[in-house]
Order: C-alpha cells, then sequence, then structure tokens
C-alpha cells in the first residue's frame, strides 16, 4: 500500500478543535486492517536494517502504531506519557505550547545508554512535542535513530524544529 491509498483513507475534519484547523482523523485508516498493516509497513520500512533495540511512542495516539512496529521490528516498546501517568521513578520533560506549557514523562529505566530508538508519532505538526521526547531520550543517553510519523503537517514546520533526527513521514499533508 502507497502513501496515497494511506492518505485516502485519512478523514479530514474542518474547524477541529477550533474555526480553521483541519484535524486528519486516523481512526478510518484504522477501521481498514489493510489500511492499519500497510501504515506499519510504510513506518517501518526505512528503519527495518537500522537495529533499532526500542520503539518509544508518544501517548496517545503514537501507541496505536508504535506497539505494531515494536513487533514487526522484534524489540521492545517504551510509552512516552503525560504527567502523572507513569508508576515508577520518571524524569519529566516540559515545552512550550501556542499558549502555555505541557509536559512528557518516561520513566528512568526505559532506555539504556546506547540503546538505538526509533520514536514513533501518528502526526508531526510543530513537533513540540516530539522534541522534548528526544530530550528526555537524550537525557537516558539512548541512540535516536530515527523519527517516524505517519502524517506529516509540512506548513507548521516541525521538521525544521527536528531537523538533527532522521525523519519519516508517510503522509505529507
Amino acid at each position: 500500500m502507497d502513501a496515497a491509498e494511506l492518505r485516502a483513507m485519512v478523514r479530514e475534519v474542518p474547524d477541529f478543535p477550533r474555526p480553521g484547523i483541519n484535524f486528519y482523523d486516523v481512526t478510518t485508516l484504522l477501521q481498514n486492517p489493510a489500511g492499519l498493516r500497510g501504515a506499519v509497513a510504510c513506518m517501518v520500512a526505512p528503519y527495518r536494517d537500522a537495529g533499532i533495540e526500542v520503539v518509544a511512542a508518544i501517548e496517545s495516539r503514537g501507541f496505536i502504531f508504535g506497539a505494531p512496529i515494536a513487533a514487526e521490528l522484534g524489540c521492545g516498546f517504551v510509552p512516552v506519557r503525560k504527567p502523572g501517568k507513569l508508576p515508577a521513578a520518571t524524569l519529566r520533560q516540559e515545552y512550550s505550547l501556542e499558549y502555555g506549557s505541557d509536559a512528557v514523562e518516561i520513566h528512568r529505566d526505559a532506555v539504556r545508554a546506547g540503546q538505538r530508538v526509533l520514536v514513533v508519532d501518528d502526526l508531526l505538526a510543530t513537533g513540540g512535542t516530539m522534541a522534548a521526547t528526544c530530550q528526555l531520550l537524550e537525557r537516558l543517553q539512548a541512540s535516536i535513530s530515527g523519527l517516524s510519523f505517519l502524517i506529516e503537517l509540512c506548513s507548521l514546520g516541525g521538521r525544521a524544529r527536528l531537523g538533527r533526527y532522521s525523519v519519516t513521514a508517510v503522509i505529507q499533508c
């Protein structure tokens, strides 16, 4: 399955969550077994031979793709969550939003120093959450092998913010 076929399965919802915003709804793709398999295959392809040891995925839609990608690559899965959701000792990284700030957390023992990590999320917009996630992983001394997205909103410039990493996106809007 190619990017155009996958894009056709993604529903675009205008004016959500507020006027002027177009929301790219992946639930329509997820309802299609071939679409889900195709999305995972396309997201895995650039990293199949990269020696990935751990897939880290960002809450919550990143989990949908991260777990099957980890299974496909034969490696472990690490959740990156909003504050207060992980039960053991965590590291926290704050980041700026348009109107305020947010944070992500990871377990302190989630990765070992030097482990090759693929970071996964469903959508790349401004790149703030992904940049914060990469900072967390670097604080744990992980080796970030790449960042894999299903969708990239090119006009928002997130790729530039993540320029020092290998960034791949299946669908570019």
